[in-house]
């Protein structure tokens, strides 16, 4: 038996039995055409998802001002737990950003070369502010006693991370959100 069919009915074994469309056209021997033209929707807009990122967006921002409270009122041993809360929120809601948002917009906008430049604009944007806040957290996460100097720097920090913050989101409310709309 031919190496390659052995492969290809193995392969479309597995396909069906995941229900991977990948494997199944992987399956396929050498030379067969595919039946399909357009590429297949992975993704199926959920109209519940916008108002879910939207809340995502209001408790970050109250995560964040609760940090600054502290700090404000000098409660510099409370931080750290609520740096690591805000962390974990802003990673969870990257994460539904980037699964589920940006790959329904990727594939809804690809005869939409303007908007679907924008979308990766924000997304690349995003996954670098992303990576500030982490370092942000990591710097004062694991920082000693909080003293003077370590007190100025964070809210020197803390300032220009929320600027950031709220840069963003702002932005992404009213310029990227809008484009998401069932086909």
């Amino acid at each position: 038996m031919d190496p390659s069919l052995h492969r290809g009915t193995i392969m479309g074994i597995l396909g069906k039995l995941f229900s991977s469309d990948d494997a199944a056209k992987d399956a396929r021997p050498h030379g067969t055409q595919s039946q399909e033209t357009a590429p297949r929707r992975t993704i199926r807009h959920d109209p519940a998802l916008l108002d879910s990122l939207l809340h995502d967006h209001v408790e970050l921002v109250a995560l964040y001002q609760r940090i600054g409270r502290l700090m404000q009122d000098g409660q510099y041993d409370g931080i750290r737990a609520e740096l690591v809360n805000f962390k974990t929120r802003l990673e969870a809601h990257i994460l539904t950003e980037n699964v589920r948002f940006y790959t329904y917009l990727e594939q809804s906008l690809s005869d939409d070369a303007h908007n679907a430049e924008m979308m990766r604009d924000f997304r690349r944007e995003m996954n670098t502010i992303a990576r500030a806040v982490v370092s942000f957290v990591k710097k004062y996460q694991g920082s000693g006693t909080f003293d003077a100097s370590l007190q100025i720097e964070f809210a020197r920090d803390y300032q220009s991370v929320g600027d950031l913050l709220k840069q963003r989101l702002g932005r992404e409310e009213s310029s990227l959100y809008p484009l998401y709309q069932p086909d």
